[in-house]
């Protein structure tokens, strides 16, 4: 039974560090501590694709650790400037190989929703919704709530 109530407690949000994405996961916070939920703040860690002589080539291994480890570290940096070092609910922080929009989806099997912010830090800035928040509301097996940036 136990398990069964941290499935459908269980909130997703999408961290980038963008001010978008840190509103998601304020969002998210509240509406766990008023569902009695656990949130998982996800990011993901793509591999760039160099241009080398013979072509693109990927990054040597030792790149792909500092990749992943920047992006634990960026993340960590995010959930702790947004909601504290102890905030009011637990908040697991989950660093993940791969693209964003797959990485969330991945993620948010099983979840009661699935929160990511309506532009993140890449793309083009003018536009209502970005390339992720528009993947996942198409395609989440769960309900997806897309939070917008107030502008300071």
């Amino acid at each position: 039974m136990a398990e069964e109530r941290e499935e459908t407690g269980r909130i997703v949000v999408g961290v980038d560090g963008s001010g978008s994405s840190k509103q998601a996961l304020r969002w998210a916070v509240r509406q766990a501590e008023l569902t009695e939920g656990v949130v998982e703040a996800v990011t993901a860690w793509d591999l760039p694709q160099f241009h080398g002589s013979l072509g693109w080539m990927p990054p040597s291994s030792g790149d792909q650790a500092a990749l992943e480890s920047q992006a634990r570290r960026e993340l960590t940096e995010a959930v702790e400037e947004t909601v504290g070092s102890h905030p009011p609910v637990e908040v697991r922080a989950i660093v993940r190989h791969g693209t964003a929009a797959s990485v969330l989806l991945d993620a948010a099997h099983g979840a009661s929703m699935l929160v990511v912010g309506s532009r993140g830090l890449g793309g083009f800035s003018g536009m209502l919704l970005g390339s992720v928040a528009q993947h996942c509301t198409q395609q989440a097996a769960c309900p997806v709530v897309v939070i917008r940036h107030d502008e300071e």
